[in-house]
């Protein structure tokens, strides 16, 4: 479910015996920072049980990774070029078992939610160098689509995985095993690097863009913990009005700074092409509510039904499994013949219709008759858009650009994750605090009461997350404009590969 880096073209390389156990080790570094996304969600509650976590702080544990994921992303590709992909590789792979280490040993939430952090840096260094060293391994085009294909599968089911990871660790061990695991993924990953792995220098004429750097992650900082500060303070509180006014001053020179730097983190002709903006565009509206239905429907089933953490993990399968229908037996057979807003467009109503339903639970729904069809709505409808999506995004963009094409549609999804997360968060803990104020006139039935009052704040929220799902498919409809494929006038430059 992420797009990735996919770097430069290939050189001809001589074919390496190994290759083919190289990929194993690429797929196993990419496998491990997929499954941490939704290896964490599982964990999430008991990890706030255990340190003590506010409502309203809960959510910097999902935030705090995707945040620094996506805003540091561009920069990891660019770090990689500097200093060559195999290093980068290694560094990224260590880092993000120190960072895991860290994060497993929190003894406070503000030490997990800074080890969350560092996940999401090393992230940002590890998915562009893993898929750049893929291209660059895998010349033959025969053998690329295979490769490809091979790490593809590999990434989208990481997802599965992690639920039902997530819920086998933290039921029969901790929830600080789903940090401790990633080491040995590492550890296994960084031998197979130095052994299997080969690389070409890296450039040294190669430029980072700091002030772009420091510009947009402090943009985005600011916007999300705005967001956050919203449900203790409220959204008047002038510390919230500076935040977001802090936001859009930082964000607005981020831009301005692109068209000036000597080599920009964002060039800004990627984003000018009305459907790559539109599919971008698409791509954050719809990952903002999926996200926030990540974390209300864990604690929903693990509070209020009091699911056990495995079964809450099987309980995420159906629409894991109705995402990969939707994308590979629904949308690649479809698309070459209809245009990606076709698929787009109905896969972003479905979501928001499975959305609408969710809004209907209640303290006792029933799973089988009341969620589970939700569910199966939402992975078809997300199935039916990311493929669209990735393919659009990057079809018909200059070799030199398909890097940070691929990196820009993997950093929308990642900050609309982070958005999603912090404003749903705390639209629902502030719905729910003011219902159970209202409520609560029986000291005697206060727990019925509080119980009410959390599925309410999740039914609020879910309906506003319903609500920017139609605006996705609004913007899809209007600015996602591009044919079939195979009607679309041939690029002059080749068409990159995505991996969704």
């Amino acid at each position: 479910m992420s797009g990735t880096w996919s770097g430069e073209p290939a050189a001809p390389t001589d074919a390496d015996p190994r290759r083919w156990w190289g990929l194993v080790v690429i797929a196993l570094a990419q496998l491990m920072v997929v499954l941490d996304a939704t290896i964490v969600n599982i964990a999430l509650p008991s990890a706030q049980r255990d340190l003590g976590m506010s409502d309203g702080n809960r959510q910097w544990v999902i935030t705090a990774y995707t945040l620094a994921f996506g805003g540091l992303l561009l920069l990891g590709g660019r770090v990689a070029d500097l200093v060559g992909r195999k290093r980068t590789f290694v560094i990224g792979l260590i880092g993000f078992a120190a960072a895991s280490a860290l994060g497993g040993a929190a003894a406070t939430p503000a030490m997990l939610f800074g080890a969350r952090a560092l996940q999401g840096v090393f992230a940002a260094l590890l998915a562009p160098s893993a898929l750049s060293l893929l291209s660059t391994t895998f010349s033959d085009p025969r053998e690329r689509a295979k490769a490809f294909g091979i790490y593809g599968t590999l990434a989208a089911s990481g997802a599965a995985a992690g639920f039902i990871v997530g819920g086998v660790l933290t039921e029969y061990l901790n929830w600080r095993w789903c940090l401790y695991v990633n080491i040995p993924f590492a550890v296994a990953a960084v031998i197979g690097a130095y052994t299997l792995l080969r690389d070409r220098p890296g450039h040294g004429d190669a430029r980072l863009d700091v002030p772009g750097v420091l510009l947009g992650c402090g943009g985005l900082v600011a916007l999300v913990y705005g967001f956050g500060e919203a449900q203790p303070r409220g959204w008047s509180d002038p510390l919230v009005l500076a935040l977001f006014a802090v936001a859009v001053v930082l964000l607005a020179a981020f831009v301005w700074w692109q068209t000036r730097a000597p080599m920009p983190l964002l060039p800004l002709h990627i984003i000018r092409d009305r459907n790559r903006a539109g599919c971008m565009v698409t791509m954050m509206l719809a990952v903002i509510g999926m996200f926030g239905m990540f974390l209300f429907m864990t604690y929903y089933l693990q509070v209020v039904l009091a699911y056990s953490p495995l079964l809450t993990g099987l309980a995420f399968l159906p629409m894991t499994a109705s995402i990969l229908t939707g994308s590979t037996q629904i949308s690649a057979r479809l698309l070459p013949r209809v245009g990606p807003r076709m698929l787009m467009v109905p896969g972003m109503l479905l979501a928001s219709g499975g959305m609408v339903i969710l809004t209907q639970m209640t303290v006792d729904s029933a799973y089988a008759s009341e969620i589970l069809p939700a569910l199966i709505l939402m992975g078809l409808g997300m199935g039916l858009t990311f493929m669209p999506v990735f393919s659009t995004a990057t079809a018909g963009v200059a070799p030199r650009d398909s890097g940070v094409t691929s990196a820009t549609v993997n950093t929308s999804q990642q900050i609309g994750g982070s958005i999603g997360t912090a404003l749903l968060n705390t639209i629902a803990t502030g719905t729910s605090a003011t219902y159970i104020a209202a409520h609560l006139t029986d000291p005697t039935r206060r727990a019925q009461v509080v119980r009410e009052g959390i599925v309410h704040g999740y039914t609020v929220a879910i309906w506003v997350a319903a609500g920017i799902m139609l605006l996705a498919a609004l913007v899809a409809g209007l600015m996602v404009t591009a044919k079939p494929p195979k009607h679309d006038t041939p690029a002059d430059e080749p068409v990159p590969e995505a991996v969704a």
